[in-house]
């Protein structure tokens, strides 16, 4: 449902936060739709040649997009260009609450549609804990042998659990 959020300075109390649904009628803001509309709001900003080469940005982006309200693992990726300037960001699988199946094939498919230099991977743990599992070393092994073959770089992968992120390049344990 689309809403559109507005400062209510006639009716109601100074600065408290209003929505009108489809239907028009209007109504305090619940905190879930306020930060709905602050997420979409942050991203907005990070957009199509933003530059990516900061590890805060890409953590923020993420974290905004794999939140914690996600109650299935989501498997995402940044493409990037050899400047680091994102292409698209897309969300190519979802799963169940604890895995994730991850196709190398329609990876490296969507890498040469976006004529990507680098990747950089991602995916949520709904359950809160962010170390990467076995089963996420050998995905990413995959992933990386995959898209090395048609030249795309894959530079991280990152765990998304709540307000924790786990990078497999700063942790050393980047296949």
């Amino acid at each position: 449902m689309q809403y559109s959020i507005a400062f209510n300075t006639i009716d109601h109390a100074a600065g408290a936060l209003f929505v009108q649904d489809s239907a028009g009628e209007v109504r305090p803001a619940a905190p879930k739709e306020i930060l709905a509309v602050a997420r979409e709001v942050v991203l907005q900003e990070i957009q199509r040649g933003q530059l990516m080469d900061s590890p805060k940005l890409v953590r923020e982006f993420l974290q905004l997009r794999l939140n914690p309200s996600l109650e299935h693992e989501v498997f995402g990726i940044l493409y990037l260009n050899p400047r680091a300037e994102l292409i698209a960001y897309e969300e190519p699988f979802r799963g169940t609450l604890s895995t994730t199946p991850v196709y190398p094939r329609e990876l490296v498919k969507s890498a040469l549609a976006h004529n990507a230099a680098s990747v950089i991977l991602a995916h949520n743990h709904p359950s809160g804990y962010a170390e990467p599992s076995a089963a996420d070393i050998s995905m990413t092994r995959q992933i990386k042998d995959a898209l090395a073959l048609v030249g795309t770089t894959v530079l991280d992968h990152l765990v998304v659990a709540g307000s924790r992120i786990v990078s497999f390049a700063e942790k050393g344990i980047m296949p």
